[in-house]
Order: C-alpha cells, then structure tokens, then sequence
C-alpha cells in the first residue's frame, strides 16, 4: 500500500511519463481522423459477453430505497455501439475496466481498455488503424521478455487456420467440436471435463501465441465462428468470423470484430454464453436488453476493437511489469 512513496514511484516514473507521451499521441491522432472521444458509463446491467470472464458485482441503491443490482464493466463495447446506433460514426474511449480474479504481469483487475468503432467500416479498416496506431506510438521498438517487433513494419496477416497449422500442425476445421481430436492432433493435453473451447485456448497458449508479433506485428484473423459471439460471420466463408487479435511480442495487444448487427442472433449467442457460463462456474448475469434494442433499433454496419492501452505502454516503454505503468495499482 505505499506505492506512492518518492522512491518508489520515482523508479516508476519514466514508463509513467512514457504512458503519458503515448496517450496524448493516440489522442491526437483519432482527433486527426475525426473521431469523437465519448465516456459512458461504468456500472452497467452486464459487465461484459466472455463467458470464462469473472466480474465485480455490486448494487445500486436509488433515492426512493430501491436496489438494482449492477456490474462494473469490462469493457464499454455495449455502450459505445448503442451511440453507434444513435448516430455517433466514429467514437474512440479511454476506459477503465474492470475484470476479476487476474492478476500477473500481464493482468490487474482494474485497467485501462482503449476502444474505438467505426460505421461504415469493415474489420480490415481497423486493421489499418492498428498499422497506424503502432507507427505513431512514439517508440523505435515494442519490447517483452526476449523479444522485439518494429512497430513501424506492416504487420504479418495470419488467419487461425494458418497459425494451427504451423505451429501446431493441425487442420482446425478438421477438429471442431471435437476436443479430444484436438489434443491428439496438436500433443496438448486434455483434462477431465474440457470442451473444445478449453483445448483451442491451450494450445494457443502452449505453441501459437509467443510467436506471433516477433520482428513486425502479427494479425490473427478469421477466428472459428464459435469463437466470436460479438462478431459476424465472414460473407465468404461462414465457418469463420470477422475477428481479429493484434499481437506483439508474443502479447495480445487488441480483440476487433466486424460487427455483429441481428439482434436474434446476437440474442442467441449471449443466452447460449451465459448458459454455459452457468454450467462452468454457476454464475450468469442478464442480457442487456437495452443493447439488443439498439440493435434491432438499427446498428449500422460497423466495426470495433479494444486494445489493452496499459500492454501497448509497457511495450512501448520496455516496462515489464504491468504495475510499472500503473500510476497506483490495486492493493
């Protein structure tokens, strides 16, 4: 609890003022391209869609003695899509997020999450922005562990098929649903009670991610559409979705989606989430009625991403700790 004694925020200091530099650059460079900076708010019906995502529940008591139950968010996707549905075409949010029972040097409970969504725009745009977004970042490289990109360089686009089969040499199509396929294919284990979603995590980990973004950004794009509530289906290939995750250094920087605008199947997608939610952990919380009114109200075609402001400072000032870049960290 003395993270702000002189001496220890001192050695903290150059990545703090290095975060700074960087946000004042993004911020500058999004009012460059028109976009407007937007907050909303933190206490929200649902705090988010990931069904292996733990939130921070509290409860919201108004003047009249009534208590409403209510999440802190972990993200302002939901939020900031229903000012894409009121007519907001390009808005950008610094938020602070807020996702339980994470903690390394990667991870905290409380964060920041740099979004932005585009109307009129599909996935491939926020490709470029994320191009963009590195090269103007104000660093010469983005540094973890042992490795090194130039965030100056286009970046590598890997679909997940390709990645499975390079790095795991395994046809993903050829194993959907099919969890213990997908651990004799790929040599990752499989434990008692592990769905298909539980392998496909494990082996991104264990032989995908730490060598994806190593000399130039990588671009992991086309996801199984199983895997991508929030997101559409590819027009050309439905088995996949339009989602991408941005990496560097081995680091998932950002989560983008082409997003997903019928609000049945958003409906079904969220239910089917929370039901399994429910059978892993026991816990669900309530759709969002308000957000899948605003879809049927009238989402534009658009696309989104969110991006980990805290990771991509680390990186860029060569911290490598998440809490060096924290100004106070939890305690």
């Amino acid at each position: 609890m003395t993270d702000w004694r002189p001496d220890r925020l001192a050695r903290r200091l150059p990545y703090l003022q290095a975060r700074a530099r960087l946000q004042t650059e993004l911020r500058e460079w999004f009012a460059g391209d028109g976009f407007v900076e937007v907050e909303t708010p933190i206490l929200q019906v649902a705090p988010g869609a990931e069904v292996h995502l733990a939130g921070f529940s509290t409860r919201w008591k108004t003047p009249d003695g009534i208590e409403r139950p209510r999440w802190l968010h972990s993200s302002p996707e939901f939020a900031m899509k229903k000012l894409l549905a009121g007519g907001v075409p390009k808005l950008f949010q610094f938020a602070r997020v807020f996702r339980n029972a994470e903690g390394s040097a990667l991870h905290h409970p409380e964060f920041t999450m740099l979004e932005w969504y585009r109307a009129g725009a599909g996935y491939e745009t926020i490709m470029a922005d994320c191009a963009a977004l590195l090269a103007v970042a104000g660093a010469r490289e983005l540094r973890w562990e042992d490795k090194v990109c130039d965030p100056t360089a286009a970046p590598e686009r890997l679909t997940v098929a390709q990645a499975f089969d390079r790095h795991a040499g395994v046809d993903i199509f050829a194993t959907i649903g099919d969890a213990a396929k997908l651990s004799r294919l790929s040599g990752v284990a499989m434990h008692d009670g592990d769905s298909w979603d539980d392998v496909f995590f494990r082996v991104m980990f264990d032989k995908i991610e730490h060598r994806l973004g190593v000399g130039r950004p990588t671009i992991l794009c086309e996801y199984p559409i199983a895997m991508a509530a929030l997101a559409r289906a590819k027009p050309d290939d439905p088995r996949v979705a339009e989602r991408f995750e941005l990496y560097a250094c081995g680091v998932e920087l950002a989560n983008a989606f082409g997003e997903l605008t019928d609000p049945a199947i958003q409906r079904a997608r969220l239910e089917a989430d929370m039901d399994e939610k429910e059978r892993l952990y026991g816990v669900r919380w309530p759709v969002d009625e308000d957000f899948l009114a605003a879809l049927d109200h009238g989402l534009p075609d658009c696309a989104g991403i969110a991006l980990g402001f805290d990771r991509l400072a680390m990186l860029a000032s060569g911290a490598s700790h998440i809490e060096e870049v924290l100004w106070l960290p939890v305690r």
